[in-house]
């Protein structure tokens, strides 16, 4: 039986991928902080020796906007590298070496240093959630009007579709860098957040707002976009349908 390791596996996207592989027959082991089998916290390293320990592949899920990922990468890549696993599988973003944005800047680190460990590895980089536009409408949504950055597109992909992607990859050979998964349609923000609020019944204005700074124009131009990746099969009109009648 192929063991393999997931890390971020509470995680909207570690936990999808976690349940794909067990379908598929693999003996997955779940690493988060609050895992009941392997609670790890990456940014020590403290007990991954233990969980890494004869697995196949790692999916390495786990991130933080905060800040830290490349120091977490750093002793995920160790710990393999002591217990010899053949594969590695990392979850990146599409427009890391375009984007000026500091998260951007560390997961096209993190890119470089498995590239660079001698570890056989796969890497994915996919446009962004539809849970992360949904969390960034919702939350303008609560203000008398809703603004959004403008003259910003974005292309949302189904979390669902990429932890399928994911798994099949961690029960493959290593593959390099493999082409970007995106979403289906690029859509301008205010339009995405138009349909949030139609399918919520809420009223607002949408307004959108210019902003300062290289990040901002690096979206302006799409340097996070992938149209000719545009691979998923779930719009964000579906997306929102399929939450809004779990919230119901």
């Amino acid at each position: 039986m192929t063991t393999i390791l997931v890390t971020g596996a509470t995680g909207t996207l570690g936990r999808q991928v976690a349940d794909r592989l067990r379908t598929e027959g693999a003996d997955v082991r779940g690493l988060s902080r609050r895992s009941p089998s392997h609670a790890v916290d990456l940014r020590d390293g403290n007990g991954l020796d233990a969980a890494v320990d004869g697995v196949d592949a790692i999916v390495h899920c786990a991130t933080s906007p905060r800040g830290g990922d490349d120091r977490a990468a750093g002793f995920l890549i160790e710990a393999a590298k002591r217990a010899a696993v053949p594969h590695l599988v990392y979850i990146s973003i599409v427009g890391v070496d375009r984007v000026p944005l500091g998260y951007y800047t560390v997961k096209h680190r993190v890119e470089r240093m498995i590239e660079d460990s001698g570890i056989g590895s796969t890497i994915q980089r996919t446009t962004q959630f539809h849970d992360l536009v949904l969390s960034i409408v919702s939350g303008a949504a609560k203000l008398p009007v809703l603004p959004v950055p403008a003259g910003v597109s974005v292309q949302p992909v189904d979390s669902a579709e990429v932890a399928d992607r994911l798994a099949a990859l961690a029960l493959g050979a290593p593959a390099g860098r493999v082409p970007d998964l995106g979403g289906p349609e690029v859509r301008e923000l205010t339009d995405l957040a138009a349909s949030y609020l139609r399918t919520t019944g809420r009223r607002r204005r949408v307004v959108p707002v210019r902003l300062a700074g290289k990040a901002y124009a690096g979206y302006r131009n799409g340097g996070h976009l992938s149209p000719e990746h545009a691979v998923g099969t779930v719009p964000f009109e579906e997306f929102l349908a399929r939450r809004h009648r779990r919230a119901g």
